[in-house]
């Protein structure tokens, strides 16, 4: 997955956003102003934060040593950083996206649930 692959798979989205409050090479992604993705495109190798379910958040980190790990200066337990270099599974790079923006989403009230549900 290319950097502007990632980039316009975690915008496809509904409601996400990227945002640039760390500084002008980090890209935050975000769902109604809740963060589901962090990384610098322009990093070699790539790689992004993601949210995770704490017990597959270490199942995956030992599946795929090296290329999971926690989630940099982020809180370990419920983040992973992914290294998007091509050792991984394209599809298995989106599924970790999407499971991290669904964990974001199910954390918002319900009323702005609701809302994304919404045409």
């Amino acid at each position: 997955m290319t950097p502007r692959q990632l980039r316009a798979f975690c915008l496809s989205f509904n409601a996400a956003v990227e945002d640039f409050p760390f500084n002008p090479e980090t890209s935050v992604f975000k769902v109604l102003g809740k963060l589901f993705a962090l990384t610098n495109l322009d990093a070699s190798p790539l790689k992004v934060n993601l949210k995770c379910d704490p017990q597959d958040a270490i199942r995956l980190r030992d599946e795929y040593p090296g290329l999971i790990v926690p989630g940099y200066h982020m809180n370990k337990r419920h983040w992973n950083t992914v290294t998007v270099d091509g050792e991984l599974p394209d599809r298995l790079v989106r599924e970790l996206v999407e499971d991290s923006y669904d964990l974001v989403v199910a954390g918002l009230p319900r009323a702005e649930r609701l809302r994304l549900d919404r045409p």
